[in-house]
């Protein structure tokens, strides 16, 4: 393809900038345009306009890396010098609703030095632009992208947020909702005043011919609330497609024009300091009539095409994928073949989240083992971001395939889950709540807080000591398996001081049909300061989880790049795995059960060793013999030098 003409639009549209800053754009534009071009072509390359598409497009970047900010450019550059920097034992993310954590944005820098205590150098702030009046889905139906909510701030206070973060060493992570608009986003409010170009942003329906054949195939999202993928519009008089509930219009990104307005979007938010851009529901934004429209190849190609222009204007910015599918398909988003590392950066771990809490409550870990030694490797340039929960719900993710390998059957097995979190089978110790149950497949997700979920909530109202010391337990177990696993481990704010679930959502008549509200409770700034007594329930679960941290990142077998050894063990309670990078070893064990177990050295090939170091509690572990762990123990087991 040639690019010259366009190459000599974008010399002019530079004009005003200095020789040097054209340059670097120049020469970013030589590298990286052809990928984006060819990418483009595989898309919209049968539109009879496609070249005057084509050279837009690239103007819209042209014009983003015009209005960049010099510090901005001075990230861009230090991230180029090191591209990997998201890889990083460094790297160790919070994320928190504004309003639920500290007010709003300006309330956010406010609260700088207690990310700086945790030791937080990533920090996701959830949906904070303009919604709807009404039902916003927790601020993923977004009413403007140029827009912070008013009770929040204002795009000034963000900038400024963001600078203050990075200034203090912390990178700023935001969501981009690019699958849908809200219903009074300014596209949709043109498309029903008539605007038939701004109709083509969306798909619209005069009946329900196309809708019905769409459908045969499609699952539905939220079924409790909005069965089908359908929504009709009586302005409209017209079927539009709704994905996930029906003030959230499916944008159509066959059209051209949506591709290079959300380009836009994407770089306005670069511009406004953002690090790491959250690309929500990623598998959803490609239609094809007789697929279920999830996870198709188009949507990789659209992604691939976004990355290689950000690469041009921003490459201080990064994508993380939240694609909470097949984990085959999860990997898929960082890229394969020719491609691999060139989508998304980084990724959010589900089938690690999943199968942490799946061996919490069957005491086993055999299906975690299989997994993780079967799925986690991804391409050596990419990230997973490791989590225990997020701000939604826990759907029981992993691979059918992997649990048939181990005899385990699927469909009873997530019963048997669901039925443990909710407290409904016998020696559950969760307190967790239902969520979206659907009747035709027996499909339900489950909602709760990581101390509520593990066991704390129980204890506290029996006032149970042993009970509490357990749960505690549980909480550190996990969360030290995703500081040491490698990738970025991401703490949902509130669980460092244990909180637990919060039934006041009930009262809000816009929230009590959904139970994840029970574990977005506002943060407990009481409680959080008893992290400074000593012996009270939130040191014990505060103090250690920031020693790991601040471990964690003097451990170069901890960053992303290590190499990972997952062991099979004999013993189905133990998870163990080793981390290696270049002459440092790590090797993490942990238990899955309140009981005392024994482990063999050999089978951990650390027969005949001299002592190892557990960094977490400071003492040295004689391998010579069994090695004995308490309920629910971990350690982080280093080679003493010499």
């Amino acid at each position: 393809m040639n690019l010259r003409p366009i190459r000599d639009a974008l010399i002019a549209r530079l004009a005003d900038l200095t020789p040097a800053e054209r340059d670097i754009f120049l020469a970013r534009f030589d590298r990286y345009a052809p990928d984006a071009a060819a990418l483009l072509v595989q898309i919209y390359g049968d539109a009879d306009d496609f070249a005057a598409c084509l050279q837009s497009i690239f103007l819209t970047a042209a014009d983003s890396y015009r209005e960049r900010a010099d510090d901005l450019m001075a990230l861009d550059a230090r991230h180029e010098a090191n591209p990997r920097w998201h890889q990083d034992a460094g790297m160790v993310g919070g994320v928190c609703y504004v309003d639920q954590f500290a007010g709003t944005v300006h309330g956010i820098g406010e609260k700088i030095p207690y990310f700086q205590e945790l030791g937080l150098t990533y920090l996701h702030l959830m949906p904070l632009f303009r919604t709807p009046d009404g039902p916003s889905d927790g601020g993923y139906a977004v009413s403007s992208y140029r827009e912070v909510n008013p009770n929040l701030g204002s795009m000034d206070d963000l900038r400024a947020l963001a600078t203050n973060l990075r200034e203090n060493g912390i990178s700023l992570v935001l969501d981009f909702v690019f699958n849908h608009t809200a219903s009074d986003h300014d596209w949709a409010l043109q498309a029903k005043a008539g605007d038939i170009a701004y109709q083509d942003y969306y798909y619209l329906f005069d009946d329900r011919t196309m809708p019905d054949a769409y459908e045969a195939t499609l699952r539905e999202i939220f079924p409790d609330e909005h069965p089908g993928a359908f929504t009709f519009d009586e302005d409209l008089n017209q079927w539009i497609w709704t994905t996930f509930h029906a003030y959230q219009w499916d944008l159509n990104y066959a059209n051209p024009a949506v591709f290079r307005h959300m380009l836009e979007e994407m770089l306005t938010l670069a511009n406004a300091g953002v690090e790491v851009l959250r690309l929500d529901a990623v598998a959803f934004i490609w239609k094809q009539l007789g697929t279920n429209c999830e996870n198709l190849p188009q949507a990789h190609t659209i992604i691939r095409a976004f990355n290689a222009l950000v690469r041009i204007a921003a490459p201080a910015m990064i994508f993380k994928s939240e694609a909470i599918v097949h984990p085959d398909q999860v990997v898929s988003y960082f890229g394969e073949g020719e491609w691999a590392g060139r989508e998304c950066e980084i990724s959010y771990h589900p089938l690690l989240m999943v199968e942490l809490w799946e061996a919490l409550a069957t005491r086993h870990t055999h299906l975690l083992t299989y997994s993780m030694r079967h799925r986690f490797a991804i391409p050596e340039s990419c990230t997973w971001v490791n989590y225990i929960r997020s701000h939604d719900d826990i759907g029981w993710g992993f691979a059918d395939e992997d649990a048939q390998a181990l005899q385990i059957h699927g469909f009873y097995h997530r019963q048997y889950l669901n039925r443990f979190y909710t407290g409904d089978e016998p020696g559950s110790f969760a307190a967790g709540m239902p969520f979206q149950f659907n009747p035709k497949n027996q499909d339900m997700r489950i909602s709760g807080t990581t101390a509520s979920l593990a066991g704390l909530e129980k204890a506290l109202a029996a006032g149970d000591d042993w009970q509490i010391e357990l749960a505690i337990r549980r909480i550190l177990l996990i969360t030290g398996i995703t500081m040491s696993m490698g990738g970025i481990p991401l703490i949902y704010l509130g669980d460092e001081i244990g909180q637990l679930n919060d039934a006041s959502y009930l009262s809000n008549p816009e929230k009590a049909h959904d139970s994840r509200w029970t574990h977005r409770p506002p943060m407990d700034w009481d409680r959080a300061f008893e992290r400074h007594t000593e012996g009270s329930l939130v040191q014990r679960i505060f103090t250690p989880m920031k020693q790991m941290i601040a471990l964690r990142k003097r451990q170069p077998a901890f960053g992303a790049a290590a190499e990972t050894q997952v062991f099979a063990l004999e013993n189905r309670h133990i998870f163990a795995f080793r981390k290696r990078s270049g002459e440092h070893a790590i090797l993490v064990i942990g238990s899955f059960t309140e009981e005392e177990q024994r482990i063999e050295p050999e089978g951990l090939g650390l027969a005949g060793q001299p002592l190892h170091r557990d960094l977490i509690s400071g003492t040295a572990i004689d391998l010579s013999s069994v090695l004995t762990l308490p309920p629910y123990g971990l350690l982080w087991l280093a080679m003493e030098a010499g």
